[in-house]
């Protein structure tokens, strides 16, 4: 009997083959499904942790945002605080010189209050010597009789009559009060108590006196001034006949009824007097201080120094008549000691008179 043939890969070898390679491969998917059930498992976790980061990381943006937006504005106001800051700076230096300039005028103000003092005593010796005498006297040409409190008559040395007599009142706000504090205060009562404060019916009283003073013959008018300067009557702005009580009446009445505001500029008081056609041969002037203000208001409300009133009221001396002779009648104001100086010297150049009024007086 013939031996068969020996074959290595025979069918049985094949099969063992594939058997051991199909093991093989379960067992590498049966490793694989488990290694990746372990490698979820492990970067669950870390997932986690990447969302909270993630989140953390816009929280973060935004703030950055909102702080960038914050950075600005604090820039923005840096930028806007220096330049007020220059501004309080440039205040503070114009300050500095006012205070300067007012510190050197304080020695030449003293010397000229020392002065005051001395022409106030020689005036009143004057007075003395004329109330002495005043008994003995005439009554006079007054049209109207005046009486004080108490009956008294009074007697000044203020030049009243003329052939034109203007008579030039102060209705700025200053009338109303002798301190600042207390005219703030009366400008913002009512109306009616404005017109009743102290000092303005004391100048309204004033202009009385002189209305019952001026001779029947002249002839007058009557013009009120604060930041600006027109006819008490302004449906008659020529002379006023002063035979007529009618008249006189009117002006008191009219004169009453005004309520003192504003700023005082003498310049267009005393050009309202050189416009007058024909003009003054006397001015009587009520007033209590020196011009806070020339031709135009201010476009800055500030205070005024000194120097710029008198520099205002030597401007305004520039604009009156020539030859006309200013009678003064001056009413106590705080702060400001050159007032009577300077209406005093205007007297004097205009061969005028010079009073200062005294609280109970007309």
């Amino acid at each position: 009997m013939a031996r068969r043939d020996f074959t290595v890969f025979s069918l049985s070898f094949l099969d063992c083959i594939c058997c051991g390679f199909g093991a093989v491969i379960l067992l590498f998917v049966l490793m694989n499904a488990r290694a990746s059930q372990s490698r979820d498992e492990l970067t669950k976790d870390l997932r986690g942790e990447v969302s909270k980061i993630e989140v953390e990381i816009l929280r973060l943006e935004k703030e950055k945002v909102l702080a960038r937006n914050a950075l600005d504005e604090v820039i923005q106001e840096s930028v806007e605080t220096q330049g007020l800051s220059r501004e309080i700076l440039d205040q503070i230096k114009q300050s500095k010189e006012e205070l300067s300039d007012q510190e050197g005028q304080t020695l030449a103000r003293k010397e000229h209050v020392n002065q005051l003092k001395t022409d106030l005593l020689s005036l009143e010796e004057g007075i003395k010597r004329l109330q002495a005498g005043a008994e003995s006297e005439d009554p006079g040409d007054a049209a109207l009789a005046f009486f004080g409190e108490g009956s008294r008559q009074y007697l000044t040395g203020l030049k009243v009559g003329g052939a034109r007599t203007l008579i030039l009142v102060d209705t700025s706000s200053s009338i109303l009060a002798d301190r600042v504090i207390d005219i703030l205060r009366i400008r913002n009562l009512p109306q009616e108590e404005q017109r009743s404060a102290p000092k303005w019916v004391q100048t309204r009283r004033s202009v009385d006196w002189i209305l019952s003073q001026l001779p029947m013959q002249d002839r007058f008018h009557i013009a009120t001034f604060s930041e600006t300067t027109s006819s008490l009557l302004e449906e008659n702005t020529g002379w006023w006949d002063g035979a007529d009580p009618a008249i006189r009446k009117q002006a008191s009445e009219k004169l009453a009824e005004q309520i003192p505001s504003g700023g005082t500029s003498l310049h267009n008081a005393f050009r309202y007097a050189a416009s007058l056609n024909p003009t003054p041969d006397n001015i009587i002037l009520l007033t209590d201080g020196l011009p806070t203000m020339d031709e135009k208001p201010p476009t800055i409300r500030k205070t005024v120094s000194a120097n710029r009133r008198e520099a205002f009221f030597q401007g305004a001396v520039g604009q009156l008549p020539a030859g006309v002779p200013v009678n003064t009648l001056l009413f106590y104001m705080e702060g400001d000691p050159m007032a009577a100086v300077s209406f005093w010297k205007l007297g004097v150049k205009t061969k005028g008179s010079f009073l200062t009024v005294t609280e109970d007086w007309p």
